[in-house]
């Protein structure tokens, strides 16, 4: 098949830079619209990037699973742990509580020094490189899928006309100065007001999210508040609880009692990571769901999220702590969940639901994903910088078409994650029309 129409049937502009490449190799129509870059160069670096990306996010998944692991660990033992009064008095000085555990065969007496031993042990094990690798991983990530592709994975010109550039630096500035509200926050004192400051802290990251969704695209905005999130608890760590922890250890060798406040600090940040982690984690993953981020009401769906990661914290800690367990967390949570199915059935915000300009045939069915994703989504890709289609997934003849109808429906009729940034300009009467055959075809 020659996709050689003229650039008004394709509705963008010129792809690359220097010789045409129809769906079909040598087609050199110049007229279609469909221009590469030189043999091998644009290939490269697509594969280059695809490699980055693997790798970074290989990184980024192991670091991050054994720093929550950890935090969640040692929230755990922390919660377990019996006071001193309630055990035999053959604890040493300054002990607060201990715990036994067993693991893999062997037992293990801890115990916890509040807040410090009276002499410094010969060797001791620092946590940190674990949050360390997670941030500069994810950052890094971010910049080659998110900074360097930023016209499909941070745009999206229907929500707000912005540069690749002017994206990228809205997205570095406003990750810089969300972590700076929240650290001046917490130093003037208002963490210690508990309550007070999980509920500004919870509609502060509501408010973000709301404007990253009417500046970002759906993808981007997820990722954007995931990013602030990712990016508070890290600093947590290398800004506040890592240097206390400094400030303990020289207290010690310089033979002085340490100051009991650093550690007190530590652990306020420390529970607020703790309740953090859940709502990071699933809009983190949250790309490979769009119905999720690409609806009408995915600011609404991050605000659940955000609401219900740190209740579901609040019932393990307590379960930890062994009080009580509040059963009641898991009927919110129902809710929740029921809530988000029901937010992301609603569909992208631009679908027109009145009558349709077009009729809904196979035809035109055909002729919007032909036009709109084939260029992509194609034995040979003709779109600069893909090397193969991606996900494997061929959108190129009509039999590919209708044996993935189901999930074109799903990222490109009911959600607007297709295409990526809304690059080739689908339109919402288009979407409507895909949606409407789709129900007509069940």
């Amino acid at each position: 098949m020659c996709i050689s129409h003229d650039p008004s049937y394709w509705k963008m502009p010129l792809i690359g830079a220097t010789h045409c490449m129809g769906a079909t190799a040598g087609c050199g129509d110049q007229s279609c619209g469909i221009c590469v870059a030189p043999d091998g160069v644009i290939m490269w670096g697509s594969i280059i990037s695809e490699w980055a990306s693997l790798l970074l996010r290989w990184l980024h998944v192991v670091a991050a699973i054994a720093w929550i692991g950890s935090s969640f660990y040692f929230i755990a033992l922390d919660l377990s742990l019996k006071p001193k009064s309630d055990l035999p008095g053959d604890l040493p000085d300054g002990v607060q509580g201990e715990a036994w555990q067993v693991h893999g065969g062997g037992f293990y007496r801890i115990m916890k020094y509040l807040v410090a031993p009276t002499q410094m042990p010969d060797d001791l094990t620092w946590f940190k490189w674990e949050a360390y690798t997670t941030w500069l991983s994810g950052f890094a990530l971010m910049v080659v899928v998110y900074y360097l592709e930023a016209d499909l994975f941070l745009v999206d010109k229907s929500i707000l006309d912005l540069t690749p550039f002017q994206a990228g630096l809205f997205s570095f500035f406003s990750l810089t100065l969300a972590w700076a509200l929240y650290e001046a926050a917490c130093r003037t004192g208002l963490a210690q007001r508990e309550l007070p400051f999980a509920i500004g802290g919870y509609l502060f990251l509501v408010a973000l999210t709301y404007a990253f969704t009417h500046v970002l695209s759906g993808r981007g905005a997820f990722n954007q508040i995931a990013a602030i999130i990712g990016t508070i608890m890290v600093a947590n760590v290398f800004t506040l609880i890592i240097p206390n922890q400094k400030k303990i250890v020289a207290a010690l060798i310089a033979g002085q009692a340490p100051d009991p406040k650093l550690g007190k600090t530590s652990k306020e940040r420390s529970v607020h990571n703790n309740y953090l982690t859940l709502p990071v984690v699933v809009l983190m993953i949250s790309n490979h769901y769009p119905l999720l981020y690409a609806t009408r009401f995915n600011w609404i769906i991050v605000a659940i999220i955000l609401a219900l990661g740190p209740v579901i914290r609040h019932f393990f800690n307590e379960r930890h702590a062994g009080r009580q367990s509040p059963w009641w967390v898991w009927g919110v949570a129902a809710v929740g969940v029921i809530a988000i199915l029901f937010l992301s059935a609603a569909g992208p915000r631009e679908v027109k639901t009145g009558a349709l300009s077009t009729p809904v045939t196979v035809a035109n069915v055909e002729e919007i994903v032909m036009s709109r994703c084939s260029m992509c989504h194609a034995a040979e890709p003709v779109w600069a910088g893909i090397v193969t289609a991606p996900k494997g997934i061929l959108l190129d003849a009509p039999e590919h078409i209708h044996r993935n109808i189901r999930l074109i429906g799903r990222v490109a009729a009911w959600s607007t994650a297709m295409p990526p940034g809304n690059i080739t300009e689908m339109t919402g009467e288009e979407r409507a029309i895909l949606a409407a055959y789709i129900e007509q075809a069940r």
